[in-house]
């Protein structure tokens, strides 16, 4: 498959120019020649040395990332940014990147794939950011208990397997709002909605006293670990177009 072929299926199936006024990050292509075939492809949650080292080592073409190298664009190609341009530029490999499109899309996106393993159900979108959505809300299909809950996050690729939990919400769990990663400022957006739970990645100071006050049950889950899913899931689509691939798991902790 030629690399400008591969963009263009990833960018029309994530409908990676909607997100294009909202998003800080460069999605798509980000660092390649535009031209060139691809037979590898590996995938991973961060652009980093380390990722970019193990990708290069498994021999693929492109890298595809969920967090990229350009937030905003790049001013000076020096430090960090210089080394790993140079290690993707070294191994003559290209970098694609999908961060909120991966975030919103229903059924490839990472809220997608938390929705699936918490066991959502009649989800719809959620998590509003100005004319696009970065989540999913949906419900249980039995009343679920905040462990049970827990016990699933707790089982995530690259957890560590304490989701910290804001209990304020009923004892017996319904509606769940989900956005991955840094969710936590779509909490009132959760309550709004009806959501007994919101699951989210990391939370801020004010998420807190917010939940409380709100009486939603918040999990923080992981920011790597409730984002690993749209990069799978891209994983498997690439798969199903017959090229190799590789997906590179590195957790953080975090």
């Amino acid at each position: 498959m030629q690399l400008h072929t591969l963009v263009d299926r990833f960018d029309d199936r994530l409908d990676t120019g909607a997100y294009a006024d909202v998003d800080a990050s460069a999605n798509g292509l980000q660092v390649g020649p535009e031209t060139g075939a691809v037979d590898h492809v590996a995938f991973a949650v961060d652009a980093a040395t380390a990722t970019i080292a193990q990708a290069a080592d498994a021999g693929a073409d492109v890298l595809v990332t969920h967090h990229g190298l350009s937030w905003g664009g790049i001013d000076h190609v020096t430090g960090r940014t210089y080394d790993r341009i140079a290690s993707l530029v070294d191994a003559e490999m290209a970098l694609y990147v999908s961060h909120l499109p991966l975030d919103g899309d229903q059924e490839l996106g990472n809220a997608a794939g938390v929705a699936d393993a918490v066991g959502l159900s009649e989800r719809e979108p959620f998590g509003t950011l100005g004319p696009v959505t970065i989540g999913t809300i949906g419900e249980v299909r039995e009343p679920l208990s905040v462990g049970a809950i827990r016990g699933r996050l707790d089982a995530f690729d690259g957890s560590t397997s304490d989701t910290r939990v804001l209990e304020f919400g009923p004892e017996r769990i319904e509606r769940v709002a989900v956005v991955t990663g840094s969710g936590a400022d779509w909490l009132d957006e959760a309550a709004d909605a009806g959501a007994d739970a919101l699951i989210t990645g990391e939370g801020k100071q004010q998420v807190y006293h917010d939940a409380r006050e709100a009486g939603v049950t918040v999990f923080l889950a992981g920011h790597y670990a409730t984002e690993t899913f749209g990069v799978r899931s891209l994983c498997s689509l690439a798969d199903r177009w017959g090229l190799q691939t590789t997906y590179v798991s590195h957790p953080t902790g975090l």
